[in-house]
């Protein structure tokens, strides 16, 4: 069977335990797919030796029984993720040449669990962008086309999200600091779920902004978000936002029954200018949970309109923190200096040459909003506005609301440049719909729901109450059935 590559995680781990198929086999249908895939530029650092170990590895633990589910899966790594003697760049420039001599925490556990990894996945330079038009790996290219344009597969998590949408792993590993699991798995027409601040450990994941960042699965459906997301929670001690929580059979959950389920409908997700083709979605995604025995409430989140400018004050900050570490001193890229260079002047040539704009632009806004003049102005202001956000929702789950629907993205997939030159707001904008889950810890999911007019993916997002992931994935799977999206991708690459 050579389209091994297109199954489920679900579907493929049925028939390894039956013995139709090996890890082996199916491994390397998916490096097979992997090999011919350059032009949508999602892997970037190919393991095809380690695969094919893992795989053998996985094959003989399933014949000797008693397997985990992720046993035997072909996955794809995002680059934030530190992989032991692989490179792991975070896709900049000033990480060349980086290999860790450990683990990050979730591959670790993925691999812990039997899964194989194909190699490492293309992203936003440090996960910061939302078209993964800014890594130093170059552009990644949506599989889905529908005229002569190469589309953007969202981001930051896009190689991510365009190697699942185009069947070259069975899933992949995403992360999430303002919507970046959620965002592209809309654009591509595939599952993502950024889990509660704190589930997943964070360490060993290259930083971005240390309290919104989450790891999370991007897979073909709900039930493989499902199995995926059990098998990377766990509590880490050496994660100090880790929850000390047990870890739910998140795959027991899906009965897709949600009948007497509250879902909110907040009023203030109706932005001026939406696409009328995602308010008919919205519209939709309503009818169908309606149908599915839930009630749907009309609720209000008052302080969503200040989701966004409080994000882009509290992520740079952040970063601006957590990227002072790189000056070219003990890891990474280090600028040639002249004669009468000192410490100085070798962090500005090496940050100058190792950063791209976008990564430059948030850490001089972060600096700038933590200087002794404006920390209380937009640092502090922007924390307090926070806490009012998550207020807003813990009012919401007080009243009984079970989970929120809401539209995932403001728009469909754009084309690569087409908001290179505009105002980089522009771009934020994208991010809209997302942000808040990150200020206020959340569980969310985005759930492919439609086609727009010309024929590209749309997703609905649910956001779900703290810790209640096997719920929120109930309701994914309710939505999912009644949506019944099927497409995929006609192969172009």
């Amino acid at each position: 069977m050579s389209d091994l590559n297109t199954l489920t995680i679900a579907a493929a781990r049925d028939k390894l335990r039956a013995g139709e198929i090996t890890s082996t086999e199916l491994t390397a249908a998916c490096l097979a797919a992997v090999e011919g895939s350059n032009a949508l530029n999602a892997f970037v650092h190919n393991t095809p030796d380690l695969a094919m170990e893992q795989a053998k590895a996985a094959d003989a633990r399933i014949t000797a029984g008693n397997a985990p589910a992720m046993c035997g899966i072909p996955l794809g790594i995002k680059d934030l993720f530190c992989t032991k003697g692989v490179a792991s760049q975070a896709a900049s420039a000033i990480l060349d040449g980086f290999k860790p001599e450990y683990e990050s925490t979730i591959t670790q556990n993925l691999f812990d669990a039997g899964a194989v990894m194909l190699g490492k996945l293309n992203m936003d330079e440090f996960a910061m962008g939302s078209s993964n038009e800014t890594s130093t790996y170059g552009d990644v290219i949506n599989p889905w086309k529908v005229d002569d344009r190469n589309l953007t597969p969202g981001g930051s998590s896009g190689g991510s999200a365009s190697a699942v949408a185009a069947d070259l792993c069975l899933a992949a590993t995403g992360t999430d600091t303002g919507g970046s699991i959620r965002q592209p798995a809309a654009f591509t027409g595939i599952t993502g779920i950024k889990p509660t601040y704190g589930r997943c450990s964070r360490w060993g994941v290259v930083a971005f902004a240390s309290s919104l960042d989450q790891a999370g699965p991007m897979t073909k459906d709900v039930r493989d978000a499902a199995i995926m997301l059990e098998a990377m929670c766990s509590y880490d001690a050496k994660d100090s936002t880790s929850a000390n929580l047990p870890v739910p059979n998140f795959e027991a959950a899906l009965t897709g029954d949600i009948k007497g389920k509250k879902i909110g409908i907040p009023k203030e997700y109706r932005m001026d200018g939406m696409p009328a083709e995602i308010e008919k979605l919205w519209q939709d995604g309503q009818a169908m949970m309606r149908d599915a025995g839930a009630e749907i409430v009309d609720i209000s989140l008052p302080h969503t309109k200040y989701a966004l400018p409080a994000y882009y004050v509290i992520a740079p900050a952040e970063a601006s923190s957590n990227l002072a570490r790189y000056d070219g001193v003990r890891f990474g890229h280090r600028a040639k200096l002249e004669a009468g260079d000192g410490i100085t002047e070798m962090y500005e040539k090496t940050r100058a040459e190792g950063f791209g704009p976008e990564v430059q632009r948030r850490v001089m806004i972060g600096t700038y909003v933590l200087s002794a003049g404006f920390y209380d102005a937009y640092y502090n202001r922007a924390r307090r506005v926070r806490t009012l956000i998550k207020q807003d929702f813990e009012t919401v789950f007080n009243d009984g609301i079970d989970a929120i629907l809401t539209p995932a993205t403001p728009t469909s997939a754009f084309g690569l440049g087409e908001m290179k030159n505009a105002d980089p707001v522009e771009m934020y904008i994208n991010d809209v719909f997302t942000v808040t889950v990150n200020l206020a810890g959340l569980p969310g999911i985005a759930v492919p729901a439609g086609l727009d007019s010309t024929g590209l993916p749309l997703g609905l997002q649910l956001i779900g109450r703290p810790w209640e992931e096997a719920e929120l994935l109930n309701s994914a799977y309710s939505l999912e059935r009644a949506a019944g999206f099927v497409a995929k991708p006609e192969k172009w690459w």
